[in-house]
């Protein structure tokens, strides 16, 4: 694929949304030159991005999360905004495939000019996040939404690696605290800014109530002071109310310089996490390591040599000043 970056940069900036999916692919892609490629895209359009509400969503599986989403979203985008959606979805262990059928469970919202859903695989990333997510995160942001929502794959209690890229990070809770208030105290309902009860549907809402008073009681015990509210994806109801805290505790945030140290630590995280991926790949793609893998790897599952000797092995093979110098 040959791309014109300084061509493919101007119609992200002028928000063309083929054009952002066509950069989010480049971005995603593991190919060399299009590694190369999606840097020298990315350092032509950081200048206009920094501007958009980085909001993260997460939540157990069956709490509604595209249901919440889609009503979120079409919300905003009735107040005038344009809204993009990063979804992530979970790449099979064994096959490596995922289903990203986003788009289908959020018709009306993919419909709409104003919104943009990008479904993609986490290609075995941990913490709930698709590997290139903040890279597509500032493509969005150059392409001129005005809110960016980072739907996570809905694993658990250690998905927080989304609460590292965005100024926000609103944790979606089902209407039934009860023994559940246990597993919740630790983790990442402590690290979440808005809590938000779904489903108080018509007849649920005492239930939706008394959970959000027991969630709040229970995180105020280990120090945590988040936003707690209650809404009805399905039915409309309270979405007005969840914009308004994620706007004012952002807000707040911004008032406090709070915002801009929470963005600095994250460019400097997302920095090493890019040297990290990538010595990992020269380390993975490298010839001398190659040669020797397939044999320290039997040793390994064989017994015959302990893991920690196979690295040093592996490393020393990487590091070696002569094969670098021939």
């Amino acid at each position: 694929m040959t791309t014109d970056v300084d061509q493919l940069a101007a119609r992200i900036r002028g928000g063309d949304r083929r054009a952002l999916a066509r950069a989010i692919t480049l971005v995603e892609s593991t190919r060399a030159d299009h590694r190369a490629t999606a840097t020298e895209l990315l350092d032509r359009v950081v200048d206009a991005t920094g501007t958009a509400v980085r909001l993260g969503i997460s939540g157990v599986p069956g709490v509604g999360k595209s249901t919440f989403i889609e009503a979120f979203g079409l919300n905003l985008t009735r107040r005038g905004k344009r809204v993009a959606v990063l979804a992530v979805d979970p790449t099979s262990a064994r096959t490596g495939g995922a289903i990203l059928g986003d788009k289908t469970r959020m018709q009306e919202l993919a419909r709409t000019p104003e919104a943009f859903i990008r479904p993609s695989p986490t290609g075995g990333t941990l913490g709930g996040v698709a590997r290139r997510t903040r890279e597509a995160m500032l493509l969005c942001e150059a392409a001129g939404f005005d809110v960016v929502i980072v739907e996570t794959v809905g694993v658990g209690q250690a998905e927080i690696t989304v609460s590292e890229m965005v100024d926000l990070f609103l944790l979606l809770l089902l209407p039934g605290a009860g023994d559940d208030l246990q597993g919740i105290k630790k983790g990442i309902s402590e690290i979440a800014d808005v809590l938000v009860v779904n489903k108080a549907d018509s007849g649920q809402e005492s239930a939706a109530e008394a959970a959000a008073a027991a969630y709040t009681d229970a995180l105020r015990i280990v120090g945590a002071d988040p936003t707690v509210l209650t809404c009805s994806a399905l039915e409309g109801r309270g979405i007005d109310a969840v914009w308004a805290a994620v706007r004012d505790r952002r807000a707040e945030m911004q008032a406090s310089g709070t915002l801009d140290r929470r963005r600095s630590e994250q460019a400097d995280r997302w920095m090493w996490a890019a040297v990290e991926d990538t010595l990992l790949h020269d380390f993975r793609t490298d010839p001398a390591v190659a040669e020797r893998l397939p044999a320290v790897e039997a040793a390994v599952r064989e017994g015959r040599m302990a893991p920690g000797a196979a690295a040093r092995e592996l490393l020393a093979a990487f590091r070696n000043p002569a094969r670098k110098s021939a």
